[in-house]
């Protein structure tokens, strides 16, 4: 009787061990299609080029600006807040931008305070904050370049206020 009863044991852990593998291999079989995964939204941030001047792209502009349009936007010292005339000169760019397939390059710039990397930063900040303007008002970011020249390309060389306030610009090109 012994016997039977390791026997009739082994039968129930094969038939377990069956059962366990049948039902693995249904789940394993069976195939579920996955659940689409939505695709988050990229934004193209525009390029950055930090480059001596000596070896600065140019690029020709197929279509020149209307010179009745600001392409030269000022800002405060150590700031790359938009001023509210450069708001209104940069709605009218958008205005005529966004008829146009002209690519632009916004060239950031900077007074001589303080340290070059500083500098060529925050003529970045400035760049961006002008091509985020534009592409609010609807012109394309894939066409607008940013480049930063930080303190490199002065337009003044004085030492004071006056000077230091035509360098704080972002150009329009």
């Amino acid at each position: 009787m012994a016997t039977f009863i390791k026997a009739g044991s082994s039968i129930k852990r094969v038939l377990f061990v069956t059962a366990v593998a049948a039902v693995l291999s249904a789940c394993a079989s069976k195939q579920t299609q996955p659940e689409p995964v939505e695709e988050p939204t990229v934004v193209q941030e525009p390029e950055v080029v930090a480059t001596p001047i000596d070896r600065a792209p140019t690029r020709v502009v197929e279509e020149p600006v209307p010179a009745s349009l600001e392409t030269v936007f000022y800002f405060d010292f150590d700031s790359s807040q938009l001023k509210t005339g450069a708001r209104a000169a940069l709605d009218a760019q958008a205005a005529y931008l966004r008829n146009t397939s002209t690519a632009i390059r916004l060239e950031g710039h900077a007074d001589e305070r303080g340290t070059r990397e500083y500098n060529l930063a925050l003529g970045e900040r400035r760049a961006k904050a002008v091509a985020d303007y534009l592409a609010i008002q609807g012109v394309s970011r894939s066409r607008i370049e940013v480049v930063s020249y930080g303190e490199e390309r002065p337009i003044s060389l004085r030492s004071d206020e006056s000077g230091w306030s035509m360098n704080r610009r972002v150009e329009l090109k």
